[in-house]
């Protein structure tokens, strides 16, 4: 879809329950989830902010960071590029 308001809350919700067990199975060191409105919905915590999560995801460090859509108009190349980059260092890439 082209945003997390064309889904249901039961398509989100079980989205999420699916990339939690695939974390499960396959057990990375970092994990991102690109949009802050899908990441809140999913898991119903709608006060979460982008940016490193208090919690894991499983064994995972979880990151919410910016979807890079042209409909999310107010990000900028350059805070795209920060957001994405600090995932990449937690995990080791950068």
């Amino acid at each position: 879809t082209a945003k997390a308001s064309e889904l249901t809350s039961e398509e989100q919700r079980a989205g999420g329950a699916d990339l939690v067990a695939l974390v499960e199975r396959v057990r990375p060191r970092v994990v991102a989830v690109a949009g802050i409105t899908a990441y809140r919905q999913a898991f119903a915590l709608p006060r979460a902010v982008p940016g490193r999560q208090p919690e894991p995801m499983g064994p995972a460090e979880l990151w919410v960071v910016p979807n890079p859509s042209g409909l999310n108009a107010h990000e900028t190349l350059e805070s795209l590029a920060a957001a994405y980059a600090e995932v990449g260092r937690a995990a080791g890439l950068l």
